[in-house]
Parts: structure tokens; C-alpha cells; sequence
């Protein structure tokens, strides 16, 4: 193993050691001693390798974000070939719902992100909004390519569409992981919505 690889694999371990508290304990309890003790790493080690809290932090969060990226790229080609927009946007939102044990995994860890964020809105408030406003992006431009092909309605707005549809699945994630509802319930309305959207 070069001393690249094994600089990006420790990098690594104690990345996925945060998002492990952060899932299971929230990111208050993410101190670099309890990440060292997570992680099976001296102390010591982590400090090396993040000289900041936040930069492990930010380091942990794009990780996540690739997760998540991951997880989007294997259901919207599960959705079928070739792709369509409406099968793009099902799929994305779909995914991001906490359903299985991996996206309810996903939709803890982001959750204890954004409790840190309101609670100190100096740390990570300039990165947190840069998964979100990715996924509006492509959302956006689904729904404009579903317009071109008149399956969405030309008269609405696709930016406030995709605003919308994504503010709708995190409120449905939520309730999921708050007691709620259960996954199935929330997929059930989120195919609700998305055949009005569809239907023009």
C-alpha cells in the first residue's frame, strides 16, 4: 500500500467513524476522542489526519454527500434505460426517502448535520446548502425536459417545482424517522404527488 492510499484509507475510517456517532448518538457527541475511540485510532492520529473538528466534519459530510450520489446513481438506473425524466425525478426522490435501513441510515446522519447547523450557524453554514442545491439543480431540469415533452404542465415554474418536491421529501423523511408514518406511506404520497406533477 503506498503512503497515499494508506493516508486516504485512514482519512476514511475516521470520516465513516463520525457518520457512525453522528447516525447513532448525533454530532454532539462527535468529539475528536470519541471519533479516536470510534474508530479504534489513537487520539493523536486524528488530530494528524483533521487538524480541526470542522474539518473532519466537512470531510465526513462530503463523504456522505458521495453516498447519497451513489445511492441516486443505482435507482435511477434501476428506473430503466433509457432514462426519462419523470423516471430520473421518481427515483431520486424516492431514494432520498428513509425506507431501508441505508437511506434511514442517510437521513439520520443529515439530520444530526443540520441540529449542528442550527445550533452553531457559523459552522458548515457556507457547505451545508451544497448537496440540496445540487439536487434542486437536477431536479430543475428534469422537470424542464418533461415540459419540452409535455409531460409537466409548460405553465409551471420548474425551479419552484423542484423546490417544492424536495422540501416535500424531507418533511415526508421526518415523519418517517420521527414515528409518524411509515416508509411505505410516505413513498405512497409522494406517487401521489408526483402523478399530479406528471399528469400536466
Amino acid at each position: 500500500m503506498t503512503a497515499r492510499v494508506e493516508h486516504e484509507e485512514r482519512r476514511r475510517q475516521i470520516a465513516e467513524a463520525l457518520l457512525r456517532i453522528a447516525d447513532t448518538q448525533g454530532l454532539q457527541s462527535a468529539s475528536m476522542r470519541a471519533v479516536a475511540a470510534e474508530a479504534g485510532v489513537s487520539l493523536r492520529l486524528v488530530q494528524y489526519y483533521f487538524t480541526t473538528k470542522e474539518g473532519l466534519l466537512l470531510d465526513a459530510l462530503e463523504r456522505l454527500g458521495a453516498q447519497l450520489q451513489a445511492r441516486m446513481a443505482q435507482w435511477i438506473t434501476a428506473a430503466g434505460t433509457p432514462p426519462t425524466p419523470r423516471g430520473n425525478v421518481t427515483a431520486v426522490l424516492s431514494c432520498i426517502l428513509p425506507t431501508d435501513a441505508e437511506s434511514r441510515r442517510i437521513a439520520r446522519t443529515y439530520a444530526a448535520y443540520y441540529a449542528l447547523v442550527l445550533n452553531d450557524p457559523e459552522v458548515l453554514a457556507k457547505h451545508g446548502a451544497a448537496q440540496p442545491d445540487l439536487l434542486e439543480g437536477f431536479l430543475t431540469k428534469q422537470i424542464r425536459a418533461a415540459q419540452e415533452a409535455g409531460e409537466v404542465d409548460a405553465a409551471r415554474n420548474p425551479e419552484m417545482t423542484a423546490a417544492g418536491l424536495l422540501a416535500m421529501v424531507n418533511g415526508l423523511g421526518s415523519s418517517v424517522l420521527g414515528g409518524q408514518r411509515d416508509g411505505e406511506a410516505a413513498l405512497a404520497i409522494l406517487r401521489h404527488h408526483l402523478e399530479e406533477l406528471f399528469e400536466g
